[in-house]
């Protein structure tokens, strides 16, 4: 077995094995593919947009906190439903950023 890659754990490779599904290469320099950094980006938008903004952890965290709950289930059933063309995209362009 290979030595799994970082942020991979052995259960997810395990499980996969055990499904015959095959993993896509996933570039490192790639975070289009990621779609929780999709989420996060939605997140810090909605913060920067906070007025007042946040001016301690305690007082981000609820900001945070509040902001998830603001997030609307079509936003992400979108991302998660735009992942086989984003995957088109990656390939296309052998895994360099794509456009979006």
């Amino acid at each position: 077995m290979t030595t799994p890659e970082p942020h991979r754990a052995n259960i997810v490779d395990e499980c996969l094995q055990s499904e015959d599904i095959t993993r896509m290469d996933w570039p490192a320099y790639s975070p289009d593919l990621n779609p929780i950094e999709h989420v996060w980006d939605m997140l810090g938008r909605q913060i920067a947009d906070r007025q007042p903004p946040p001016t301690c952890l305690p007082e981000l965290g609820r900001a945070l906190l509040d902001e998830w709950c603001n997030i609307l289930q079509h936003q992400i059933d979108n991302l998660i439903l735009s992942m086989p063309w984003r995957c088109k995209a990656c390939i296309a362009l052998s895994g360099r950023h794509t456009p979006y």
